[in-house]
């Protein structure tokens, strides 16, 4: 979760109408600038495509013991934060970070910023694959180019891209530069939001997103403009061709897959023995979901009661599906609560978890809905909603006397409650009444 979110501008109006202020440094925290909150520095190391070795995996936990607070931060991009770190750790933590290979380049180490779909090449086409190429191959050459390029040292530490196998997960999340495979060998280039796409040549995959991302610079100081994503200056770019797909956004269901198996962590935290308890279910690697889980490629089913035993969340259909959470207090001081104790209590009450049970019947299930008819929740401290999720979803937010919980987020052409409904739930409500509010605005709506 971003302990620093894009500033806006006087007059910013609604998420979909911000104005960006690219007047200030981007401040984005990486594994070299480490970034003050209340509970201590905070690192934020990337995986491209959250790949990790169990090696890499276990010097994680090893430095969140020795430098932090004993627990590592998963993120909606792949990462993993170490939080409650001392400043004069930081040399010592690149130390350890380079031995395992998980800081390549001091001078690029924030704009690594890659997604891909993670249980891709899982599935084989004899047993009814559902991507279309496995992208960690894109993954692996990206990274190497991308530290390989000066020029790109000049992207925002928020520039994202997205290798998705055609499924339709990481290209939901509205990337600044997406690829997308398709049947039969096509491949199309999204930038930023628009709904149609570029085709690209069998090969030159990342060569096409590398010029991509480095026209997108180019651009810029062309027109001397300053922005930090693509979708801030749609007028500047090349329109695409081909229509896009509808992009599911879902993800991997928890348990057992074809070729591994899927967790969940709560809030995306997990302590430094869970972690181990994770890297020794693993069958040597491990990849880290935009949705705070974890593929775990190879391993076996049987390894699912204890990794459940531990604390993972290994059983679909819960209320926590899809749930998240700012870091809240004691962690920042601008937070009004501490969300994550008031969210965890809402998700494990009876109210939160009768929301997943059904679907009423006539109802329209919204497009950014989960397999449950249910949206995406987000609890947030502040007005700043620092890791909220893209598309639609339900905004719970600290006022300093309650919670207003309200349905935020994109595609408006939805149905609305009643406006009875609505006002009721833009009212403020006290945690006893919360888990209820949250519950009947993740429902689909008539």
């Amino acid at each position: 979760m971003p302990p620093t979110p894009d500033a806006t501008a006087p007059g910013a109006a609604g998420p979909d109408r911000e104005v960006p202020d690219r007047g200030r440094a981007d401040a984005c925290p990486g594994a070299l600038r480490l970034h003050t909150a209340d509970d201590g520095a905070l690192a934020r190391i990337r995986l491209p495509g959250g790949l990790l070795t169990d090696r890499q995996a276990l010097a994680l936990a090893e430095a969140a013991e020795a430098l932090g607070d004993g627990e590592l931060e998963t993120t909606s991009r792949g990462n993993v934060q170490l939080r409650g770190l001392a400043p004069h750790c930081a040399a010592e933590l690149a130390d350890r970070l380079r031995a395992v290979g998980l800081l390549p380049s001091d001078t690029h180490e924030r704009v690594r910023n890659i997604v891909a779909s993670p249980t891709a090449g899982l599935d084989t086409a004899a047993e009814g694959a559902v991507g279309n190429a496995d992208v960690q191959s894109w993954v692996r050459e990206l990274d190497a180019r991308l530290c390989a390029a000066d020029w790109a040292a000049g992207l925002s530490g928020k520039f994202l891209f997205a290798l998705d196998d055609g499924r339709g997960d990481v290209a939901a999340l509205d990337a600044d530069v997406t690829l997308v495979a398709g049947p039969d060998g096509t491949r199309l280039l999204r930038l930023g939001r628009d709904g149609r796409g570029h085709p690209v040549e069998a090969g030159r995959e990342v060569t096409a997103v590398l010029d991509a991302a480095r026209s997108f610079l180019a651009t810029l100081r062309t027109h001397g403009r300053k922005a930090w994503h693509l979708r801030e200056v749609p007028e500047l770019l090349p329109a695409g061709t081909v229509p896009l797909p509808a992009f599911a956004g879902s993800a991997p269901a928890v348990g057992a897959l074809r070729g591994g198996l899927s967790v969940g962590l709560r809030f995306g935290r997990a302590s430094a023995g869970q972690w181990r308890t994770l890297v020794a279910a693993s069958a040597g690697e491990l990849r880290l979901t935009p949705w705070r889980g974890a593929v775990l490629p190879g391993a076996p089913a049987d390894r699912l009661p204890g990794l459940a035993a531990a604390g993972f969340r290994t059983e679909p259909g819960s209320a926590w599906e899809r749930a998240t959470a700012c870091t809240g207090l004691p962690g920042c001081a601008k937070s009004l609560a501490d969300v994550r104790t008031d969210a965890a209590r809402a998700l494990d009450s009876g109210a939160a978890v009768r929301a997943g049970a059904t679907v009423r019947a006539g109802a329209v299930v919204r497009t950014d809905a989960g397999p449950d008819g249910l949206l995406p929740v987000h609890w947030s401290g502040c007005e700043r909603r620092c890791g909220h999720p893209a598309g639609r979803w339900v905004d719970v937010l600290a006022t300093g006397r309650g919670y207003r919980v309200t349905v935020n987020g994109a595609n408006a052409d939805v149905p609305e409650p009643d406006a009875a409904k609505a006002h009721e739930m833009n009212a403020v409500v006290t945690n006893e009444e919360m888990a209820e509010a949250v519950a009947e605005a993740r429902r689909t709506t008539k």
